[in-house]
């Protein structure tokens, strides 16, 4: 198996091992909490790929009965099991559950004011109360949006978008969601970002995900290739679909707070995530 990667630099430790890579910064008041929480990361991290690929053949089924799991696992399977009348398959929650994963093993070995797990854009934190957070937010294509303040505790940070790592069915340009736990928002992520959405219009273009990645586990459904560009109101009726799918999710507490973009449009779900967006809103 392909070697794992492991940098330290200051507060910050970064992490690749196939597929996986972790950007991961800590604070703490104690420089042995931060060595601490940084050795057993990277020692949890060497087995999460061979554990993942161990249950790969029931993470990309829709979701079912329980079954034994590894632990991450487990995770991405608690974050969609609620919506098993939907097609969503537990590979929707695959990095905030690695992302969570490696978190609460820093957690449990060491005292840290702050601390966040960064997996390709979807994020699990830590910040001990008075400890503010706050990141910097963009979309999928690397447009700054702004800066979110973060609240206290524990939670997760997730982004999903059309043009993003993941399939969708989706058209909006990035659905930035606020959680319990990054598995949890990495979920409702892309469940908000396929709610985002025109039906048959003419200008989104979509292909067969399997003709696109044969192993995807959406197989023979459409997935969004490409979106023209849209009418004011084309933008507002999309939206207005991914902001009902945000508020279920949230009367379910799958959710806590959505940002929702769609050609320099944005609509705002629950608590502001963003102070100033570089974007219109939506009426």
């Amino acid at each position: 198996m392909e070697q794992i990667n492991s940098h330290v630099q200051g507060n910050k430790l970064h992490l690749r091992h196939g597929p996986i890579e972790l950007s991961i910064a800590v604070e703490a008041a104690n420089p042995s909490d931060r060595r601490a929480a940084f050795a057993a990361a990277e020692d949890r991290f060497a087995t999460i790929l061979e554990e993942l690929v161990g249950d790969l053949c029931f993470l990309r089924r829709p979701v079912g009965d329980r079954v034994p799991l590894s632990p991450v696992a487990e995770r991405m399977y608690c974050a969609v099991v609620t919506e098993r009348d939907l097609f969503l398959t537990p590979m929707a929650a695959v990095a905030g559950a690695v992302a969570d994963e490696i978190l609460d093993t820093m957690l449990s070995v060491a005292l840290l004011r702050k601390a966040l797990v960064n997996n390709g854009g979807d994020i699990a934190y830590f910040a001990a109360p008075g400890e503010p957070l706050r990141i910097l937010m963009s979309t999928l294509a690397g447009e700054r949006l702004g800066v979110a303040n973060l609240p206290a505790g524990r939670g997760g940070v997730a982004t999903s978008g059309w043009g993003g790592r993941s399939f969708s069915l989706g058209i909006a340009d990035s659905v930035t969601v606020l959680a319990e736990t990054a598995a949890e928002a990495d979920a409702a992520a892309t469940l908000v970002t396929n709610a985002v959405d025109l039906p048959g219009h003419p200008a989104v273009r979509r292909s067969p995900a399997e003709e696109l990645s044969p192993e995807s586990d959406l197989g023979a459904r459409l997935v969004t290739t490409g979106c023209g560009r849209l009418t004011d109101g084309e933008i507002e009726q999309a939206l207005a679909a991914g902001m009902e799918e945000a508020e279920r999710l949230h009367a379910t507490a799958r959710l806590d707070a959505a940002l929702l973009l769609l050609q320099g449009r944005f609509a705002q779900f629950g608590p502001r995530l963003i102070a100033q967006p570089h974007t219109t809103k939506a009426a």
